[in-house]
């Protein structure tokens, strides 16, 4: 029995994930996009897996980084979301518009965001209309930042790119 593309859709409309801003670095170029396709996939190993679009910049780029940051976006970060999640690297330096320093690999990590991990990519996956990066965490901080920002509450930003 398969399950219908309607109620399908229904379910996963109920689910309210947190959201992240991924950054990475290659070739001379930095990019960095909003992502609310994420989860931990392991404890030991500890592994996470960051699901990028195909359309997105950031995607291009992290095809050949080493590394990508993974910062945890807290609900009062808003203009930071607004400007990860609503512009396009393709037409927009972002990095212009914040404080970053660079991390492992020459990755951006955001000076406005204090909970952050890098993780070396130790696996790329298809996954559709995205790809998926698993990473092994090797550097990170933690316990600064406040509640996260949902998925139900950024979905207000409209995309840099097309769906």
């Amino acid at each position: 029995m398969t399950i219908s593309r309607s109620a399908f859709d229904e379910l996963v409309q109920e689910l309210d994930y947190s959201m992240i801003i991924v950054t990475c670095a290659a070739g001379g170029e930095r990019a960095g996009c909003l992502v609310g396709f994420a989860t931990q996939t392991s404890i030991r190993p500890p592994r996470y897996l960051v699901c990028l679009s195909r359309k997105n910049r950031t995607c291009r780029v992290a095809a050949d980084s080493g590394a990508l940051v993974v910062h945890f976006v807290p609900a009062d970060a808003t203009a930071l979301a607004e400007l990860f999640g609503g512009e396009t690297g393709d037409e927009v330096d972002k990095f212009e518009g914040c404080a970053w320093q660079p991390g492992p690999g020459g990755a951006p990590i955001l000076d406005d965001l204090p909970d952050w991990f890098a993780g070396e990519v130790v696996e790329r996956l298809d996954l559709g209309d995205h790809v998926g990066h698993l990473l092994a965490p090797i550097d990170g901080q933690a316990g600064r930042g406040g509640s996260p920002l949902t998925f139900h509450r950024a979905r207000r930003i409209d995309p840099g790119h097309a769906p």
